[in-house]
């Protein structure tokens, strides 16, 4: 089975720049703070914030996989464009490789639309079902508009 790629669009009322703000540069603190039960920290192990930082993600009690390792790959403050890798726990045994890649783009409304395209690769005898992937897509999106009532709730973030 070779490499799953699925793109999805998000809008939101928030703008590109807060959004991207909260959700890339400042999600350290933000996305815990919006999904208390799901995510208790995300804490950066190596780097400075940009390209090649290694940061670990704890999920909270219920979930699936403890814990998760990704890499920062791209940032572009300018062009609200983030992408990383899974590079340790999750979803890796049964993928060899999954990536995201996050665009926020300025609506003109004064919104925004996030686009993101996820790469999976499966581990050669691995099958993945189509529940599975409309699962993650889910949650993506899941997580995507708690960031945005999070900020709609608290607009001086």
């Amino acid at each position: 089975m070779g490499a799953i790629t699925y793109d999805m669009e998000i809008p939101s009322s928030i703008s590109a720049e807060k959004m991207f703000k909260a959700f890339v540069l400042d999600g350290d603190t933000i996305i815990p703070k919006a999904l208390p039960h799901a995510i208790t920290c995300v804490q950066t192990l190596e780097g400075d914030g940009g390209v090649g930082t290694i940061k670990l993600t704890t999920f909270g009690e219920g979930s699936v996989h403890k814990s998760v390792k990704h890499r920062i790959d791209g940032l572009d403050k300018e062009n609200f464009t983030y992408s990383y890798s899974i590079i340790e726990g999750g979803a890796l045994d049964v993928f060899e490789s999954i990536s995201y890649h996050i665009k926020i783009v300025a609506t003109p409304d004064g919104g925004c639309i996030c686009k993101n395209r996820s790469i999976y690769t499966p581990k050669c005898d691995a099958q993945v079902s189509e529940e599975e992937i409309k699962a993650g897509k889910e949650r993506a999106s899941g997580i995507f508009k708690k960031v945005e009532a999070y900020l709609l709730a608290n607009p001086d973030c």
